[in-house]
């Protein structure tokens, strides 16, 4: 079945200092090994689209509540996450966005987080421009976080979950 997959896997993502990490995931999409029955290139990256087919059936109900991000809490408990921080991006999106994006490799300077300042004032990107826009949240995130700023992205991130916008 194309959906059969482990329900728990991990991706390299990058994290502080650049150095690589396993994220860990629950699966929302079908294995790569499928991709190309959808009309993906298996060997290639690409961002999730809206009504992406790759996506299950059960993987749209998790995306979005979130809880397909909810095995990090296990990054965290590692070290190799913090709560509030900047999303981890995979090792291929990292290395084009650093070719594309000045100071994109700033984001690496703290350690990345289960939720951040872009995730809550930005919508789901899926284009370098967006990711562009991220950035410059993250940016600003890393100059001014502090203990009451990471509370209320800590409580828009509980107001996203329960308002069910995920992708």
């Amino acid at each position: 079945k194309k959906e059969a997959g482990p329900m728990l896997f991990t991706q390299i993502r990058v994290g502080l200092g650049n150095e690589p990490f396993k994220m860990f995931k629950f699966r929302s999409m079908i294995t790569k090994e499928h991709w190309a029955e959808v009309g993906f290139d298996p060997h290639k990256e690409s961002w999730t689209t809206e009504g992406d087919p790759r996506i299950t059936k059960i993987g749209h109900f998790m995306r979005k509540t979130r809880l397909d991000e909810l095995p990090q809490l296990l990054n965290v408990i590692r070290g190799e996450m913090s709560f509030v921080g900047p999303r981890p991006e995979s090792v291929p999106y990292v290395e084009e966005l650093e070719k594309e994006l000045p100071f994109y490799n700033l984001r690496h300077s703290v350690q990345p987080g289960l939720t951040g300042w872009a995730q809550v004032m930005y919508p789901y990107g899926a284009t370098t421009e967006d990711s562009l826009r991220k950035l410059e949240f993250d940016l600003y995130y890393i100059k001014h976080q502090n203990f009451v700023m990471d509370i209320g992205i800590f409580f828009k991130t509980v107001k996203t979950v329960l308002s069910v916008k995920g992708r």
